[in-house]
């Protein structure tokens, strides 16, 4: 084995090489598990790992400091040299950066900073796999299908630069995503779950709620496009504000580009978004979401800066008691639009004040309105009012004086999260979530099921 082989060597190791004016040095190390079933049975699994490194250069000049990002992976110790001399040449060979900040110092090191990474394997499932196939004979009994897919993964990243920060942060994720089907295939409900071990989900507590919603599903009413009472989830209501989080670039909005745009000039902090007392914030604390304390950037952008590389993050609050109050800002955005620094942290709460469970909502329904399940395939249609458009899937559920009758037919959608929390007329009790659409990229989200009074369905969906 190589005498440089460890995470925090490798990255010692490339700051050495390094003869840049600046150096930031980031090495990620990542191991899976995962287990994939289809008609209650198992029918893969699999563990990996794997290494990511990239260096970023720093060059002054006459004109202004340039940056060059390289990355690589399954990086071995004699690809560090070429791999440092990429970067300064990309360096070398780019102008001045816009975003062009000194490197972040005065960081105290992280405690471990030298220890081995953390790893996942198939124990992880050791409990949930017997579980899981518990549930695959109830379901069998009950004349259910059941297909899904459950992840497991572990990132040890570890950051160094030429000044002086060592910084190192463990991040677990796991989702479980769980579909039962009828027999003929014409039936189909989903659930998802977010976890950081397995050790709090229960396959059983959600193959009975599918199975209620599959029963549900039995009697079908066919209903229009138009504008109906609609309870959100709290996965659907994730998956609209992570894309409005998405959108919150102080920049953009300064520059007349958003949603988040002042007509005439500047942007809308301050301004009342919804009457109910929403509270929007992002917690690398928060219990359940941790989320790495500092920044990691790869590439610069409007909402990230290579510069800002170990900026400690705090407990940032973007909607406050219904108010915007925060936008996404590198140092270098909130020089240009004299807004607090505020970079994105790698979770997502709603507070919403309320205490009903979703079940609780339906309950309390008078007249009729449309319970979802989740939406997909989400996709912008107008950045200036953030109007998105989207299907809802696998189950759109007819609710008559607090009852559930029925399944109705599919939709699609179009409607702005932020013209929806403007609207609503009531959110329940905040849990923990997995959006449905985003789970691939952003599952630290903790939601209330929203009431919106007129959501817009503007036309049918042929979909299951």
């Amino acid at each position: 084995m190589s005498r440089v082989s460890k995470p925090h060597e490798i990255v010692e190791r490339a700051l050495d090489l390094s003869t840049a004016d600046g150096c930031v040095v980031i090495a990620e190390e990542n191991s899976s598990a995962n287990l994939r079933w289809a008609g209650n049975a198992l029918t893969t699994n699999g563990v990996t790992r794997g290494r990511t490194l990239t260096v970023i250069a720093t060059v002054d000049g006459a004109q202004g400091t340039a940056s060059g990002v390289v990355s690589r992976s399954a990086v071995t110790p004699d690809d560090l040299e070429p791999l440092v001399r990429a970067a300064e040449a990309a360096a070398r060979g780019a102008g001045p950066a816009e975003d062009a900040q000194p490197l972040v110092s005065g960081v105290p090191a992280s405690p471990g900073f030298t220890d081995a990474p953390a790893e996942t394997g198939s124990e992880v499932f050791g409990d949930f796999a017997p579980a899981l196939g518990d549930s695959f004979a109830r379901a069998r009994s009950g004349g259910r299908e059941l297909y899904g897919f459950a992840h497991h993964e572990m990132t040890s990243t570890y950051l160094g630069t030429s000044t002086g920060l060592r910084l190192r942060h463990d991040q677990p994720n796991g989702t479980l995503e769980l579909n039962a089907k009828s027999p003929d295939r014409t039936r189909s409900a989903w659930a998802g779950r977010a976890t950081r071990d397995f050790a709090d989900v229960d396959p059983a507590e959600l193959d009975a709620e599918l199975a209620r919603r599959l029963r549900w599903a039995e009697r079908r009413v066919e209903l229009p496009a138009g504008r109906y009472e609609t309870l959100l989830p709290p996965t659907a209501v994730a998956d609209l504000l992570i894309y409005q989080y998405w959108s919150a670039s102080a920049r953009d909005a300064a520059e007349g580009r958003t949603v988040f745009s002042r007509p005439g000039g500047g942007t809308r902090i301050g301004e009342k978004l919804s009457e109910l007392p929403l509270t929007l914030r992002g917690d690398p604390h928060e219990p359940g979401l941790e989320s790495a304390p500092f920044v990691i950037a790869h590439s610069s952008g409007d909402d990230s800066s290579v510069f800002d590389n170990g900026l400690p993050l705090e407990p940032v609050r973007w909607i406050e008691d219904g108010r915007l109050e925060r936008l996404t800002t590198t140092r270098h955005s909130a020089g240009l639009t004299g807004l607090p620094v505020a970079p994105a942290v790698d979770n997502l709460v709603l507070d919403g004040g309320g205490e009903r469970s979703l079940e609780e909502m339906v309950a309390a329904t008078t007249g009729r309105a449309l319970l979802l399940t989740c939406l997909w395939y989400i996709r912008e249609v107008d950045p200036a009012s953030l109007l998105l458009t989207g299907l809802t899937r696998d189950g759109v559920y007819l609710v008559e004086d607090g009852e559930v009758v029925g399944e109705v037919n599919n939709f699609r959608f179009n409607e702005s999260p932020v013209g929806l929390l403007s609207r609503a007329s009531e959110a329940g009790r905040t849990e923990l979530t997995l959006p449905r659409e985003w789970g691939d990229y952003f599952t630290r989200a903790a939601m209330p099921a929203l009431r919106v009074p007129d959501f817009h369905m503007s036309s049918v969906s042929r979909g299951v």
